[in-house]
């Protein structure tokens, strides 16, 4: 059961008892949880022992014509939400507590204002552009309470959402400028089916004002189709979002920027990256949102359930392209089998921690047979054939849910992908490792289809004395416990494309994907 807390001090008194043994994770809202927050829990408690949810109505970062009185409150609803999804803490305070301001409360009184107090100012610069232009005052009231959260909670890591670019940057530089003890972690913006970025103050529009809201999301994918077919203009990326925007009435743009991704400075020609930014009013409500734009090689995510061929596509597929094929199960297979081979309990995170931490990875793309195995050694030990065995295969996906594990095998794989040009096949590579990958496929086929090939592939190597039955229970047994499990869930990105394999050969398989890479210019 989820603790919930009001006043600071029980809240430290209970935090006190974990550290330094426990890792800690905050994710601040402001309540009214959606999926989107459920993301930021989700990677919170995959990565941390003891999860912090604060839900606290900031009244510093409301301007005198803004939402603050009408800004759904839904503490019971958001609490059981925490409590289903695994939070360990609750700090819900009243302004009183948060401001120090006996006279104030979040839901009647406004605060004093921000130049009667101790403030946390941004840098200007930071702050004179996107919604900083219209919002005065805004981001040093996110800036004041995202600092006393963090002294109040002292987590290790603090969790927010991409969609809020610029808040993100801003809490970045403050925690660098600020020598705060935290790493500041960003997660994927996450959508509706349509493509809206999801926001509680989406729940102000009616189902027609969210269609017509999606059109920002359509807008920016449309500038990012002319920047992968090699346009670099900052002006012309701009205009081919007002031109979508533009035939739609119902939306008010309020500004589109392209900005230095970590400064936030205008730009007028994209020579790495760029933030492409928006911010729209639609009916009573003012929805902003965001990509990035990469001038990278592209890379290709592949997720989908066990046994869907997904290593023998990617392999292809990479060949065929010419970028490099990262084998993140191998990865997660040769952890499996030295923690197996040192008889490390799988209960023991400490014991895990330290041997996982020591554990040197090297993958190798075999030159002769693309179809093979990838090479794979682990502290220079070749375990190429050894993490394909059953004993592995039965020990991964637990392995797998170890937050120790996924945080230094997600460093290992994002480190491969900076520079692009990468073919990565998983669970949640493309909602996890590379959310913002080019192009993303969601693999899939059904379980006798799986079965059937996963007996082919023990036959040929000496192994098919397991039936088919038993294969398909094992499969259905894997496709539960990936799907349910609460750290890094097997599940489509929004904006994947899913090919279903029933009936169609490898051959087929690459050239539906390949053909997908040639025709999005990338």
């Amino acid at each position: 059961m989820v603790k919930l807390f009001a006043e600071i001090a029980p809240l430290r008194y209970e935090l006190k008892q974990y550290r330094p043994r426990q890792s800690i994770a905050l994710v601040p809202t402001m309540g009214a949880l959606h999926r989107g927050h459920l993301s930021l829990i989700e990677r919170a408690r995959e990565e941390n022992e003891i999860v912090v949810v604060s839900i606290f109505v900031n009244p510093l970062q409301f301007g005198p014509n803004e939402d603050f009185q009408q800004y759904p409150r839904t503490l019971e609803r958001d609490r059981d939400i925490c409590d289903r999804a695994g939070v360990d803490v609750i700090f819900a305070p009243n302004a009183a507590e948060m401001l120090g301001d006996p006279n104030t409360s979040s839901e009647d009184t406004p605060p004093a204002p921000l130049r009667e107090r101790t403030v946390v100012i941004p840098p200007q610069s930071m702050t004179r552009h996107l919604c900083g232009r219209s919002r005065v005052g805004h981001f040093q009231g996110v800036a004041t309470i995202v600092t006393k959260l963090l002294d109040i909670v002292q987590p290790d890591r603090a969790y927010f959402g991409q969609k809020d670019a610029q808040q993100l940057a801003i809490v970045r530089r403050l925690v660098a400028d600020l020598n705060l003890p935290v790493e500041i972690v960003g997660c994927p913006i996450v959508r509706e089916a349509s493509g809206l970025a999801m926001s509680s103050r989406n729940r102000y529009l009616t189902d027609e004002q969210k269609q017509e809201a999606a059109a920002l999301y359509r807008s920016l994918c449309k500038a990012r189709q002319i920047f992968r077919g090699g346009e670099r203009s900052a002006a012309a990326i701009i205009a081919t979002v007002k031109a979508e925007l533009s035939a739609i009435e119902a939306i008010e743009l309020e500004y589109c920027e392209l900005v230095e991704p970590t400064t936030l400075k205008p730009l007028e020609t994209i020579e790495e990256s760029g933030l492409l930014a928006v911010a729209a009013r639609v009916g009573p409500t003012r929805a902003i949102d965001n990509i990035m734009l990469h001038d990278r090689q592209a890379i290709v995510a592949i997720d989908g359930p066990a046994g869907a061929g997904k290593s023998t596509v990617a392999r292809l597929v990479a060949r065929e392209l010419g970028l490099m094929y990262l084998d993140t199960g191998a990865m997660y297979r040769a952890v499996t089998w030295l923690l197996r081979d040192r008889d490390i309990p799988l209960d023991d995170e400490a014991a895990v921690a330290e041997v996982v931490a020591e554990a040197e990875i090297r993958l190798q793309v075999p030159d002769d047979d693309p179809q093979a195995p990838c090479p794979v050694w682990i502290n220079d030990r070749d375990v190429t054939e050894a993490i394909r065995s059953l004993d592995v295969t039965a020990h991964v996906s637990a392995v797998a849910a170890l937050g120790c594990v996924r945080r230094y095998l997600l460093k290992q794989q994002q480190r491969y992908g900076r520079q692009g040009g990468v073919v990565a096949e998983g669970r949640d590579i493309g909602t996890h490792v590379f959310p913002d990958a080019e192009l993303k496929i969601f693999l899939t086929a059904s379980v006798e289809e799986r079965a059937r090939r996963r007996h082919q592939d023990l036959a040929d190597r000496g192994e098919g004395q397991i039936g088919l039955e038993r294969l398909a229970r094992d499969l259905q047994e894997r496709d539960r416990k990936d799907s349910t499990r609460e750290i890094a869930p097997l599940t489509k990105a929004p904006d994947a494309i899913e090919i279903e394999t029933d009936g169609l050969s490898i051959e087929q398989v690459v050239r539906a994907i390949v053909d997908r890479y040639r025709d999005r210019h990338l």
